[in-house]
């Protein structure tokens, strides 16, 4: 029995209310979901590690115990043994190559100025410790731990935490492990989901909390992100996944289905979206979407995925599907369109990538930047990860007397403004024979 696909096309013009927000825009769904991830949270602050455990066996049918949460040092040899030598030089190429774009960012990230006696500078402190959240379930994902551990080891984090679900044998991924390993994590925990998060935010008898969680994940981890935050640091709200292409009568429709259905594999809650000014491209695509998915690996998910969240916007013109592009703000963007370079400084996204040869794929894995993204709209005020997400930024001020003279007469009319008498009598102490 084929697949059937059923992706809709909309005129920019008829665009269904909220149809921005992707599938936050039920309200009560949202409502239902904060309401789920709330319990666990509560239950995983009130029974730690007991909780923890009755969650691995409720989602992911492993029998744990206190001892066993943590994947031990015999566990992490015996992945290399479950792995082959090109997967490990695979993940090596990738933390390289990560690698070299994050000790870049960072060596031009701390600066130094001088004015008329006043010295000042900013630093970069790394945070004490950070928990790295790896989704696991239907596939693996070492890349997370590439992208999410790498910037945190440039950093100079002293203490990198890594919680990913176990399989019904109570075992990580061999290649999550491994990934672990050779981008230097300290410590692996067997666990998934909202709770992983709670444990990483809250702690338990087992894991000790951090103070900043970072990655990718469920609308249940993402969730669950949210609510911590009150209490301690996140990166972003990241996931579930999604990629808008914005593209003109230039684009070649198989390449754009292409990368919707790689970006709806991820899960049945991935959002895949194409913005084009010509109609006929989008016809095209919409056609080419239900002939490639159907014969795809992973057909049926694919298929959900595209049919529930996943649609076509046409539009009279370039400005418009910009001005839509933008009001979306896709995690990533892929700009197909012949001016792509120059419409680049005009759109919103967590990462845009520009013409047929950058595909989504090669941020994922090869780009060197970074496939940890604000999702849901998030773009118009967060950034991708970086080493700096993993640093505390610091300014450091000196002076000279001379220097503190030459303010002295302006800060006095500023505390006079502001009534704080006291601040100008603390400089003019200074002064005083």
């Amino acid at each position: 029995m084929q697949t059937e696909v059923a992706v809709k096309i909309y005129k920019a013009t008829e665009l269904p209310q909220n149809w921005a927000k992707r599938q936050q825009a039920d309200q009560k769904a949202t409502a239902d979901l904060e309401s789920s991830v709330k319990a666990i949270i509560s239950k995983i602050r009130a029974e730690g590690d007991m909780a923890l455990i009755e969650f691995a066996q409720k989602f992911d049918k492993a029998a744990l115990t206190p001892q066993t949460l943590r994947a031990s040092a015999e566990e992490i040899k015996e992945a290399y043994g479950k792995v082959t030598k090109e997967q490990v030089a695979a993940i090596e190429f990738m933390k390289q190559r990560v690698s070299v774009f994050q000790k870049q960012l960072l060596s031009n990230s701390e600066v130094k100025a001088f004015n008329e006696g006043i010295m000042i500078q900013t630093v970069l402190r790394p945070i004490e410790s950070v928990g790295c959240y790896v989704p696991g379930g239907q596939a693996a994902y070492p890349s997370t731990v590439v992208m999410t551990a790498v910037p945190a080891k440039i950093a100079g984090v002293p203490r990198i935490v890594v919680a990913s679900p176990s399989d019904s044998m109570g075992k990580v991924n061999p290649l999550v492990l491994v990934a672990c390993d050779v981008c230097g994590v300290d410590e692996v925990y067997k666990v998934g989901g909202a709770q992983a998060i709670a444990a990483l935010a809250y702690g338990t008898d087992t894991i000790q909390p951090v103070r900043k969680i970072m990655g990718p994940g469920s609308k249940y981890v993402t969730m669950a992100k949210v609510l911590v935050s009150q209490d301690v640091a996140i990166d972003m709200p990241a996931g579930p996944s999604e990629v808008l292409v914005l593209a003109d009568q230039y684009a070649d429709p198989r390449l754009i289905a292409y990368d919707m259905i790689s970006q709806a594999e991820h899960g049945t809650d991935s959002v895949a979206v194409l913005i084009t000014t010509s109609d006929r491209l989008a016809a095209q695509v919409q056609e080419q979407l239900g002939k490639l998915a159907a014969s795809a690996p992973r057909a049926d998910k694919i298929a959900d995925s595209l049919s529930k969240y996943s649609f076509i916007v046409t539009c009279t013109s370039m400005d418009e599907a910009v001005e839509l592009t933008n009001e979306f703000a896709a995690e990533h963007l892929e700009v197909m369109a012949k001016d792509a370079k120059a419409l680049s400084e005009r759109l919103v996204a967590g990462l845009i990538l520009l013409g047929p040869y950058s595909p989504v794929p090669l941020s994922d894995y090869a780009s060197g930047t970074n496939h940890v993204l604000p999702t849901g709209g998030f773009a118009k005020s967060f950034s991708g990860l970086s080493a700096i997400d993993y640093m505390r930024r610091v300014s450091i001020a000196e002076c000279s007397r001379e220097g503190l003279e030459k303010v002295r007469a302006q800060v006095k009319v500023l505390t006079d403004t502001e009534n704080l008498p006291n601040h100008s009598k603390a400089i003019n102490a200074r002064f005083e024979q």
